[in-house]
């Protein structure tokens, strides 16, 4: 068994040992010195004239009188003479004269906030820094505030990310499990950019604001735009759904041309809207009218319009402009129908386009 413990070098009561009573209280005084460990000082080279019993000090280089040769070491005054413990690397001592906290580096004491932790490389808060994150922490919750005016400061409180150049990211990273979900800042580029993935390697941009002009583009939003190329044939007083099919622009693939509708990939409110024009079949005596169907059954309430005038063939339309509240998977289409005699909804001039606002 050993005499001493590894770490504070504590004496350990032996087997069969007379007065046990004198190293228990030998290990009690050493960690009375050592804990919770706070010196008068930490500059003096020569031990002060009258010191207070159980006064400590750290001893400074070129210690002399009583101290000589116990540079560094914690010097205890007990019971009329000195007593010198030697730190360990990771030791921390509040020093009173200056209110400074300093710690042992296995060779010398350094001020926390000394120059000489100014360069470090790498520095862990609750775990071991990481190669690619010389900064690391592991915490449930940070907070930086401003230094305020009356303690010295402006205010404010600002975080810089700089990077070198266009082409380097500069910006937040979120992930799960380590596993990166999101993306905000200069990635790549000097737009701002907001991006998320569901697996960390593909991402998606769902919003970038353009560096230049401060335009805001939505690259993800569902969106769309088309017209037929064919006048549809509409038999009378028939709701008849309309062809689009050909896609001025189809964000997402929203628009589906085989089945003429849009589907909602994910929930929210989107505007709608379309213009059909009326061409006549035998007779103009038709009157044109329009809505808006979810679910290929149930028609958008105020999306249904009418026009009960005279009609023009090639020029009469019928405009509709809603908004309408979808589930993720809810389909529209458009609809049309012609009064009294059968038509056609003119090729070109007949168009539907719709995109998510919120």
């Amino acid at each position: 068994m050993a005499d001493t413990s590894s770490s504070l070098s504590l004496p350990f009561i032996q087997p069969s040992q007379a007065q046990k009573h004198v190293t228990h209280n030998e290990a009690l005084r050493i960690l009375d010195v050592v804990t919770q460990l706070s010196v008068a000082t930490d500059d003096q080279t020569v031990p002060p004239a009258s010191p207070a019993e159980g006064a400590r000090y750290i001893v400074e280089e070129n210690g002399s009188d009583d101290w000589t040769g116990h540079d560094g070491e914690i010097a205890l005054f007990e019971e009329g003479t000195w007593r010198f413990f030697v730190p360990r690397a990771g030791w921390r001592a509040f020093v009173v004269s200056r209110e400074a906290l300093v710690a042992y580096d296995g060779s010398e004491w350094l001020d926390l906030d000394s120059s000489e932790l100014e360069e470090i490389e790498t520095f862990g808060l609750g775990m071991t820094s990481l190669p690619d994150a010389p900064f690391s922490a592991k915490v449930n919750a940070a907070l930086w505030t401003a230094l305020y005016q009356a303690d010295g400061g402006t205010g404010d409180m600002m975080s810089t990310l700089n990077k070198e150049a266009t082409g380097n990211d500069a910006g937040l990273i979120f992930q799960q499990d380590f596993q990166t979900r999101a993306l905000f800042g200069l990635f790549g580029t000097d737009n701002l950019r907001l991006a998320t993935s569901d697996d960390g390697t593909t991402f998606h941009d769902g919003l970038i604001v353009n560096s230049g002009s401060g335009i805001v583009d939505q690259p993800r939003l569902p969106r769309f735009k088309g017209q037929t190329n064919f006048d549809n044939y509409c038999a009378a007083d028939v709701w008849t759904r309309i062809a689009i099919n050909d896609m001025a622009y189809n964000e997402q693939v929203a628009f589906d041309a085989g089945s003429n509708e849009f589907t909602a990939e994910v929930s929210g409110t989107y505007m709608m809207g379309a213009v059909l024009t009326f061409k006549a079949d035998a007779s103009t005596a038709s009157r044109i009218g329009a809505r808006l169907v979810v679910n290929g059954s149930d028609p958008v309430v105020g999306s249904q319009v009418e026009s009960t005038g005279a009609h023009v063939s090639e020029r009469t339309t019928a405009s509709i402009q809603t908004m309408v509240v979808l589930a993720a998977g809810d389909t529209v289409e458009l609809q049309g129908i012609l009064r009294n005699q059968p038509g056609y909804f003119m090729a070109d001039r007949t168009d539907f386009w719709g995109y998510k606002v919120g």
